[in-house]
């Protein structure tokens, strides 16, 4: 093996915008930020999600940025919005961040120590359900 996945992340955090979760918080419900969960679906059930939050797992998040993939999903294409990803623990949404920096976003960063850090820190957070019902809410 010539790079291990530690080594991998440590390479990403160098080169992507890291915010703690105080720094997150305070862009939370920002109109101008859009925080997006690459966590399984699975971790989503069983952890719950920040509200108002994007769920983009991290399998399909290159092709639902990508404005050419058959998989685009509108809400990347406005380049005028901040992306915060998170996953876990960070280090997943390191190594996001850094692919989207490689395709050329820019407007686009992570929080240390993932959804983890944002629960041990009493920021704000609701169920699956709770979540899916208030996102079909906002599109009625």
């Amino acid at each position: 093996m010539k790079k291990t996945a530690k080594a991998l992340v440590e390479e990403a955090m160098a080169e992507v915008t890291t915010y703690t979760v105080e720094q997150a918080r305070a862009l939370h419900g920002h109109p101008g930020v859009v925080f997006v969960d690459i966590r399984d679906v699975r971790e989503l059930e069983r952890e719950g999600v920040i509200p108002g939050s994007v769920h983009a797992p991290r399998g399909m998040l290159e092709f639902w940025v990508d404005p050419a993939s058959p998989y685009f999903k509108p809400v990347f294409g406005d380049d005028s919005k901040e992306f915060v990803l998170f996953c876990g623990a960070g280090w997943r949404s390191a190594l996001a961040t850094k692919a989207l920096q490689d395709m050329g976003m820019r407007n686009v960063a992570h929080i240390d120590g993932g959804f983890a850090a944002w629960n041990k820190d009493g920021a704000p957070v609701e169920t699956l359900e709770a979540h899916k019902a208030a996102s079909k809410s906002a599109r009625e």
